[in-house]
């Protein structure tokens, strides 16, 4: 076999391919015999050149898994001692190589069995050789070991790590000190104690030495080898890393800032940068020398031809994108300050790198730009203006960040935002364009009344657009359209039928290239039929719902997902009426929660360096027993929005056609409870806010049957338990939050009786939650992220600390004993060190229990009233707000125990009656405090000086869920003929004239407030006509209403 297999190896390295087919084939055929092993070892020693010698070797890597086990003792030997000689004596590099993969296949079977107790003292021996060959292929081994036999170096790890520290710095060799790096690289993946990671760090400043002797050389591919073992000590607990951040970052970054390397190579390295914890680049005082060389990169010019993924701009972007959501204070302000004075460079490109920064931190820094919206908006709206493009792309781009993220603030800029948004519309580049119409899609959305002056120029433009633009542009217009009717609601009529009338056009598109389209002309009809409402919406409905059931056949996820937010949105609008489509929609609504999510796994089988070398062909073979390696996971994201919307859809169905919905409840229940638990948080989300309706149409489905209440109980326990297990287990905080407002509107809904079982696990979940101890929070926990950069978690705590009033709502005062174990976590939020956010999230949550809960409350009154009074002075109008609504609250429930603060706590309101005050909201329930202190203690206020500066500020502005308690006090006054308020009669009158005229109020408050004036009339008859005629003529008849009848 020895001499045919040495001419058909040579035939094979022929560059003739019929000949080379040839060879392979017979090759295959012969490489069935266990008898190709020691031919193979043969040619590998013998063979005359390099290359027969290489494919010997490579051939041996591929079969000699399915022959070890049939090769008798002494053929094994041999074999074993072939290659070593190869490894040692072979002077070509490639072969050596060749021979040391060979050897690493062999160890995984002869190592564990005791077989080869001599390879490990020979790689060492071989690793200290004066020979620079020897050093690097035992390096190049030792990599390659650690794949197959890794766990058999562990006892040996002291030595190998003082070898490999050794090889790192050796001072005659470039290749030992690169093999040594690849070779530190693989054995940190088998590295798992502390002690021994904690070794590595010593290894750092040689690592970076042959990084930076690598990228000298050209060897940029081995040079991020560097970064790949700092990727991994980065992922360990413990400090690995330790002093050495400083020096790993400035090597970073001044390789980041050459522009002569690789777009790879800098890309990699930015990329690293945006990986490390952020923790310590605050503690090590890096994060400005970071932000000074990653905002001039996004100025940096890429030619054409470059990836744009691996451009060092992109990557830059990243890096601050991820630092402003972990590190915003310290991150905004540099930031800032980059882009104001790179708004004014002669040089476009950095002045588009301005707003491109602005617009990428403006999701992590949202609640410091926000504070700041006036320079921001002045360097994005000039750089819309600007005479280059890409200055004016940018800025647009930025601009739908801040609609996206800055909400509900920049709505209030919209009388200088929308004209530039409007004029934007008009660019001559369509990119610029179809960011604009994003930007103004998101802006709108939040929008109200404040839309009414633009509506016409703005529906002028979109419809405009919508006829004359390419495809892509029409799909960003519809958005924009949609979000104008969202916003303009009633006002979009005029509109609605000229927009119904374009949709149906899209809405029967049926090319690959145009279901885009297809799909946002379906979201927009929904969108549409929701401003304009059921009237006109129900009998023009038919033909939109056939052919968006109809688009259904088109096997287009993205179309299939906007059509179930159509269906959501008719059944939201008919409500009942909706029931009459349950049978067309719900099987569609089944089959897409349904759907095999498609994930892909692609396998890498063959070698890369075995292809190169022109060796593929005979790694296909049957028989290699290589185990693949899993290269790549990904998900199909388009199937993941369609099961999201329709596990939305479901549970919007079955909130509103009730008991129509009866049928398709028990298949509904089983889905849902599966997606609660799905892999994907988008998915779980839905499921989740569907499960709580589904409880709400099971109450109409059983109501009246003799097993109705069994039912109930069966999807309420059923729905309790998901959302238990969801408040302490899942992982995502939106999801989390979710289950808490379920749990909250669940007990106030079907209060105690029907949650007694469940309380102390709910009790329990909330306790985790408000100790941060639970899986969602766990994430943040352990990146010790300190006291004082902690931030608000609007998300999730506020959804927390709704729980607390839905307990006291539904218990009273038996919530007591539960609220001494929750008011200390509590409290955690309420340190000096806390936002200010966390803090009024307290006061409020404190406020409403004691509404709910009473008297009990007055244990707590010597705790939070220095905390209320600090509030009552916060620089944050949400803070005063809620610190005076508490006050009020404290007050009315605390008894005695609250009544020795009256004096500091109406000092502390004091000011908020003042012209001092901004806010109306603040002003409104500081006068509903004072009320409530009246009303419970009116002999301990000193009314004389308290009510001429109560009165002067009402009626209520903004906040009329006060006006039962101010109105009730004034009133109680009135008609208890109280000397110091009958003094104001002039004030009252004015006063009682305005909340009868007034829309807002309700009738019982006008009740009221008719019975006091009554009694004024009753009191002071005539001499009241001077009063009642310098009232204006609407607000006399009003109040005449009221007057006795003679």
């Amino acid at each position: 076999m020895a001499q045919s297999l040495e001419l058909l190896l040579i035939q094979f390295l022929m560059p003739d391919n019929d000949a080379r087919r040839q060879a392979e084939e017979q090759i295959k055929r012969l490489a069935k015999d266990p008898q190709v092993i020691p031919a193979l070892v043969h040619h590998l020693r013998t063979a005359k050149t390099p290359n027969v010698r290489q494919l010997s070797a490579v051939l041996l890597r591929k079969k000699i898994t399915g022959h070890w086990a049939k090769l008798s003792p002494q053929l094994r030997q041999l074999v074993k001692q072939s290659l070593i000689e190869s490894i040692t004596m072979e002077h070509s590099p490639l072969v050596r190589r060749a021979s040391a993969n060979v050897v690493s296949i062999i160890a995984k079977y002869a190592v564990p069995a005791g077989e080869w107790p001599d390879l490990l003292p020979f790689l060492f021996q071989c690793s200290q050789s004066q020979q620079e060959d020897h050093r690097e292929v035992a390096l190049i081994l030792f990599s390659s070991l650690t794949e197959t036999i890794g766990n058999t170096f562990r006892p040996h790890f002291a030595d190998l790590q003082s070898l490999l520290l050794k090889c790192l710095q050796d001072e005659t060799s470039n290749r030992v000190r690169v093999a040594a790096l690849k070779a530190v690289g693989s054995f940190l993946e088998f590295t798992y104690d502390g002690a021994e990671v904690v070794k590595f760090r010593e290894f750092i400043p040689s690592i970076l030495n042959v990084s930076r002797q690598c990228l000298a050389s050209g060897e940029e591919d081995v040079a991020v080898i560097a970064f790949e073992i700092f990727d991994e000590l980065i992922e360990s607990p413990a400090p690995l890393l330790g002093e050495s951040v400083r020096s790993i970052v400035q090597f970073s970054l001044e390789v980041c800032s050459n522009p002569n390397l690789e777009s790879n190579t800098r890309h990699q390295i930015i990329s690293w940068l945006a990986k490390y914890k952020s923790i310590s680049l605050k503690k090590h005082k890096l994060i400005i020398p970071i932000l000074q060389v990653m905002c001039p990169l996004l100025a940096e010019s890429t030619s054409g031809e470059e990836d744009d993924d691996l451009a060092p701009d992109r990557a830059a972007a990243e890096v601050i994108d991820t630092m402003a959501l972990n590190l915003s204070k310290y991150v905004f302000p540099p930031v800032l300050e980059f882009a104001s004075l790179s708004s004014q460079n002669i040089n476009p490109k950095y002045r588009e790198a301005a707003a491109t920064a602005l617009g990428v931190v403006s999701e992590g820094c949202s609640d410091l730009m926000k504070g700041k919206l006036e320079p921001v908006l002045h360097i994005i709206l000039g750089a819309l203006k600007d005479q280059e493009q890409m200055v004016r792309g940018a800025a647009s781009f930025a601009l739908g960040q801040f609609a996206e993220h800055l909400q509900p603030e920049i709505v209030s800029h919209y009388q200088s935002v929308l004209p530039c948004i409007l004029n934007a519309l008009e660019d001559a580049s369509d990119e610029v364009k179809e960011k604009s119409y994003y930007a103004l899609a998101a802006f709108c959305e939040n929008m109200g009344e404040e839309i009414l002056p633009f509506l016409d120029p703005l529906m002028g433009r979109l419809l405009a657009a919508l006829q004359n633009s390419p495809r892509n542009l029409q799909e960003t217009c519809m958005s924009a359209i949609g979000s104008v009717a969202a916003a303009s609601e009633q006002a979009f009529i005029p509109y609605a039928e000229r927009v119904l009338e374009l949709m149906k056009v899209f809405m029967v598109l049926t090319n690959d290239e145009d279901l885009c389209a297809r799909a946002r002309a379906t979201e927009l009809v929904g969108i549409t039929a929701m401003s304009v409402g059921r009237l006109r919406m129900e009998p023009i409905l038919p033909p939109f719902l056939e052919a968006a059931i109809a688009g259904f056949g088109l096997e287009f996820s993205e179309l299939r997902e906007y059509t179930h937010g159509f269906f959501s949105n008719v059944a939201e609008i008919l409500d009942e009426g909706f029931a009459q489509y349950l049978p067309h929609v719900v099987p569609l609504v089944f089959a897409s929660c349904n759907l095999d999510d498609g994930s892909a796994v692609d396998i890498a089988e063959s070698d890369a360096d075995e292809n190169n070398n022109g060796f593929g062909g005979v790694s296909s073979d049957d028989e290699a027993h290589d185990e693949p390696r899993v290269r790549n996971i990904s998900i199909r994201t388009g199937v993941l929005d369609e099961k999201a919307a329709a596990t939305q859809a479901i549970g919007l169905f079955a909130l509103h056609t009730k008991s129509s919905y009866a049928p398709y409840l028990e298949e509904s229940l089983r889905i849902l409870v599966r997606h609660s638990g799905y892999f994907h948080e988008d998915v779980r989300l839905q499921a989740v806010i569907a499960l709580k309706h589904i409880l709400t149409a099971a109450q109409a489905v059983f109501q009246g049957h003799n097993e109705g209440p069994a039912k109930t109980k069966e999807v309420f326990d059923t729905v309790i338990n998901i959302y238990i297990k969801t408040m302490t287990e899942d992982d995502d905080k939106e999801v989390v939050a979710q289950a808490c407002m379920g749990t909250a509107d669940i007990i106030k809904e079907f209060g105690y009786t029907a949650i007694e079982p469940y309380t102390s696990q709910l009790v329990e979940a909330t306790l985790m939650l408000l100790k941060e101890e639970s899986a969602c929070q766990q994430a943040e926990s352990d990146s010790d992220i300190d006291d004082d950069d902690a931030e608000h978690d609007e998300v999730l705590m506020d959804a927390v600390s709704d729980l607390l009033p839905a307990f006291a709502k539904s218990m009273g005062s038996h919530f007591a004993p539960i609220f001494s174990k929750l008011f200390e976590p509590l409290m955690r939020f309420t340190r000096s060190s806390r936002p200010p956010q966390d803090r009024t999230m307290v006061v409020a949550c404190l406020a409403e229990v004691a509404m709910d809960m009473g008297s009990p409350i007055a244990g707590y009154i010597d705790t939070v009233i220095p905390l209320v009074l600090k509030e009552l002075a916060s620089s944050e109008a949400t803070n005063r707000r809620n610190a005076a609504f508490c006050v009020g609250e404290l007050c009315k429930n605390g008894g005695e125990t609250a009544l020795k603060y009256y004096g500091e706590l109406l000092r502390g309101l004091y000011p908020l009656f003042g012209e001092s005050e901004p806010d109306d909201a603040v002003r409104d329930n500081a006068a509903g405090a004072v009320a409530r202190m009246i009303m419970v203690h009116p002999e301990t206020i000193p009314l004389n000086q308290v009510l001429p500066v109560f009165l002067k500020v009402l009626p209520l502005k903004e906040d009329h869920e006060e006006s039962m308690a101010v109105y009730s006090c004034i009133c109680n006054l009135v008609l208890s003929s109280n000397p110091q308020i009958l003094s104001l009669v002039p004030e009252l009158v004015n006063l009682f004239a305005e909340v009868v005229v007034s829309p807002i109020e309700t009738a019982e408050t006008k009740s009221q407030v008719g019975r006091a004036f009554s009694h004024l009339l009753s009191l002071y008859g005539h001499q009241m006509d001077p009063i009642l005629g310098r009232l204006p003529p609407a607000h006399a008849s009003a109040l005449a209403l009221f007057a006795p009848k003679s």
